[in-house]
C-alpha cells in the first residue's frame, strides 16, 4: 500500500521538517532524529554521518542527557529561507540556529549560534531531508551540552 502524497504546500512541509528536528533534539529523541534524517547525510563538527542508526548513535554519543531524558536545551531556528524546485522535487534551505540551555546550576543562556544548510528531496509524495550541514559560528559554554565540550 503506497502512502498518500502530503497535501501540505512544499514550503510549509519543509519548514515543518526543520522545526521537527529542533523538537526531537530538545526532547532527547535520538531514535526520532535517526528516522527524520534516515535518508540524509548529517555533517556537523565531525565526519559526515548517514543512515538512521548511525545518526541516532552520533547524537547519543555527542549530547549530554539529563535525568528528565533531555539535553535541557531549546533550539531556536530563524531566518529560514527555502528555495523549492517543484519540477525536480528538490529544495534547498538556509537558516540560523541559536541553542539555549538552562540547568539548576546554569542560568538560561545562549550556548551556541550558527547556520543550517539543508537539502530536501520529495520521495513518494513526501519531503525528506537529503542533507543537513551544521556550522556553529559562535560557541559559548557547551561543557554541559556536548561530551568533550566543543562544537
Amino acid at each position: 500500500m503506497s502512502a498518500e502524497p502530503d497535501p501540505t504546500p512544499s514550503h510549509r512541509a519543509i519548514e515543518n521538517l526543520i522545526a521537527r528536528y529542533a523538537e526531537l533534539v530538545d526532547d532527547g529523541d535520538f531514535a526520532g532524529l535517526g528516522v527524520l534524517l534516515a535518508d540524509a547525510t548529517f555533517t556537523g563538527s565531525g565526519a559526515p554521518v548517514s543512515g538512521a542508526g548511525a545518526i541516532e548513535r552520533m547524537f547519543r554519543e555527542t549530547l549530554i542527557v539529563y535525568g528528565d531524558g533531555t539535553p535541557r536545551t531549546q533550539h531556536v531556528t530563524s531566518n529560514v529561507a527555502i528555495e523549492v524546485d517543484e519540477r525536480a522535487g528538490t529544495a534547498d534551505a538556509r537558516s540560523y540556529v541559536t541553542v539555549f540551555q538552562a540547568l539548576p546550576e546554569l542560568p538560561l543562556q545562549a550556548i551556541a549560534a550558527g547556520r543550517y544548510r539543508d537539502r530536501f528531496e520529495r520521495r513518494g509524495g513526501r519531503w525528506r531531508f537529503a542533507e543537513r550541514r551544521v556550522r556553529m559560528r559562535l560557541v559559548g559554554d557547551v561543557s554541559r551540552h556536548l561530551r568533550g565540550g566543543t562544537a
